[in-house]
């Protein structure tokens, strides 16, 4: 398009016909008009030639050019009035491009967090090599040794200055930051934390490539893969979701024993004298309460479907009263000095009720396949046939709900009815506790508190699959795990306040004040905007709704190139050319800028 509108700008400027004009003193211009019709601007751009006449100054139109592009239109104009244009070609060429946007949007978002100033005072190497790890990480989580060569098809590692550094580097750097993990997360609870605020903590696990680490331990796998090795971590944050401190544990170490050194962190490292530390049900023992009570921290958890049992059994939790309420408090002398609040979610109920309905019927049609082959011969034996009837119990989890009956010949199974009806009443029932006084919190702000550790569970997810794939752990050496997993922490610090900053262009609800006012009981729900914004995948204005990680791939196709001088010698000088952002990229950018520590 460009040679034929500089073929037809030549045309004018050196015609006979625009000569003689100019010769009878004319100038050849454009002139543009625009004007408004039914609410739309019309622009009319005609190529005129000015000429005085007796005089008199007169125009004379030659040729209509409105059907061309606006920026073909302004070629022409600028043309007119002695611009030279030379084809790109002969200017500049590009001898190298390497996507810069979504790496450049990570570092900007590192450098509104402060985030060098929380790895130390002052401005080392270490410190640049954690920032490119960190980037890494959340653009493409790498191996080590993979990452020292990625970040070389990005603009990360001379962004960095980051050129010259191998796996050593990256190994010696994990070390530094393993060393000052103690003052880092002292500098992010001061952020993030307040003396009587509330903090979440739970536990998670992920799966080793290896056997020979000391931290590596058989036990309950989060990831579903039974007789793995594994290792397992626990997450504090603050009501928000936003990690604040990461511990490393054994991979056979039970969740209680994790929770007490959460409070001691709390209190002596962080410095706070007064906190309400919320876990999961079986996450706080009474040993733990006793020590809370003893460090004056307050404390939120569940009870197990064993104590709820109990409780109905007993007669002080009593069904009927659901019928009218959703929630509703008692207490009872096994928790003194404790309110119990009941919830029942009667959608909750029906779920479970389907999911356990189906997987019994499906477990029966198994055992009815095994039934019939003993009884054909073509299994034989006690123990062969309870170890493949066993297979089945186990495939689907509810071989509670069962009674087999094996002999030599035979397989037979009943269903344990009675068993069956005690878990159906439990079915979307849930029964908070705390020690906090009613004046302290109401019922419905302490039910939204403890369903607050969604957001922990989010970031493990966060954390193991969807981003940052903590999973599966390569390294063999204690410290390194340790630095590994402390590492993927602070990606996910800087991905956690990306994700908030970006709301509005992803398919995130906006309308986070709604979560301080709905019903804590019923089933979370959308705002109006977010559930159009889901259904029709579009944002407001029209283009496409993101996931965190489209958008950077939406970012990263703003490219650097590198360019220089045609047929210069191989050590001539270069200089980098930017993509111009779109309208997306562009705001994006903004809402970065905006992020406050």
């Amino acid at each position: 398009m460009q040679n034929v509108v500089t073929k037809n700008i030549d045309f004018y400027r050196e015609s006979s016909y625009t000569a003689s004009m100019a010769k009878r003193g004319g100038a050849v211009h454009v002139v543009t008009t625009r004007r408004k019709y039914k609410g739309r601007e019309y622009a009319t751009h005609l190529l005129r030639r000015s000429y005085r006449d007796g005089g008199k100054v007169k125009n004379e139109t030659l040729g209509n050019l409105s059907h061309l592009p606006e920026h073909v239109v302004d070629l022409v104009r600028r043309s007119l009035q002695g611009e030279t244009f030379t084809p790109v070609q002969e200017r500049f060429e590009i001898i190298a491009s390497k996507p810069h946007g979504d790496v450049a949007a990570v570092l900007q978002a590192m450098r509104r967090l402060g985030f060098a100033s929380l790895l130390c005072s002052r401005p080392c190497r270490e410190a640049d090599v954690v920032m490119g790890l960190v980037a890494a990480r959340i653009v493409v989580p790498h191996t080590k040794l993979a990452t020292t060569r990625w970040w070389h098809t990005r603009t990360l590692a001379e962004d960095l200055g980051l050129q010259n550094a191998d796996e050593d580097d990256l190994y010696a750097a994990m070390d530094w930051l393993l060393e000052r993990q103690d003052p880092i997360e002292r500098k992010l609870a001061a952020r993030h934390l307040a003396s009587g605020g509330l903090a979440l903590y739970d536990l998670s696990s992920s799966y080793f490539e290896g056997k020979t680490c000391p931290l590596a331990a058989l036990g309950y796998s989060r990831d579903g893969r039974h007789g793995k090795l594994q290792v397992n971590y626990g997450l504090l944050t603050n009501r928000h979701g936003c990690p604040v401190a990461v511990s490393v544990y054994e991979g056979d170490t039970a969740d209680t024993t994790t929770f007490l050194p959460q409070v001691r962190k709390l209190k002596d490292q962080f410095g706070l004298e007064q906190m309400v530390l919320v876990g999961d049900r079986g996450m706080i023992s009474k040993a733990s309460i006793a020590e809370l009570h003893e460090e004056k921290f307050s404390w939120i958890t569940a009870l197990k479907s064993g104590q709820i049992r109990t409780l109905l059994d007993g007669g002080e939790l009593q069904l009927g009263l659901f019928d009218e309420r959703n929630l509703f408090e008692l207490v009872h002398p096994d928790f003194p000095g404790e309110r119990l609040i009941a919830c029942r979610n009667p959608q909750l109920a029906k779920l479970r009720a389907h999911r356990r309905t189906a997987l019994i019927a499906a477990t029966a049609q198994e055992l009815d396949k095994v039934r019939a082959m003993a009884a054909r011969g073509k299994l034989a034996g006690s123990a062969t046939i309870g170890v493949r009837a066993g297979k089945v119990l186990n495939k689907y989890k509810v071989a509670k709900h069962f009674e087999l009956a094996i002999t030599d010949h035979s397989c037979g199974f009943t269903l344990r009815k009675e068993q069956i009806a005690a878990e159906a009443a439990l079915d979307g029932l849930y029964v908070i506790r705390t020690d906090l006084a009613k004046p302290v919190m109401s019922a419905e702000e302490t039910v939204r508190s403890y369903k607050a550790l969604t957001a922990v569970e989010r970031a493990f997810r966060c954390l193991k699959s969807v981003d940052l794939k903590v999973r599966p752990i390569h390294h063999r050496l204690e410290p390194r795990v340790r630095a590994h997993i402390f590492l993927c922490m602070l990606a996910y610090y800087v991905e956690w306040h990306m994700r908030e900053a970006w709301r509005e262009l992803m398919f995130a609800d906006e309308d986070q004040a709604a979560k301080a006012v709905r019903d804590p009981v019923a089933p979370a729900e959308r705002s109006a905007a977010a559930e159009k914004k889901a259904s029709a995948r579009r944002l407001e204005n029209g283009t496409p709704a993101h996931s965190f990680r489209t958008l950077l791939q939406a970012l990263a196709t703003i490219v650097r190139n590198t360019c220089r001088v045609p047929g210069s010698p191989p050590d001539a000088p270069t200089f980098p050319m930017a993509t111009i952002p779109n309208d997306l990229q562009r705001r994006a950018q903004e809402l970065i800028d905006q992020i406050a520590v």
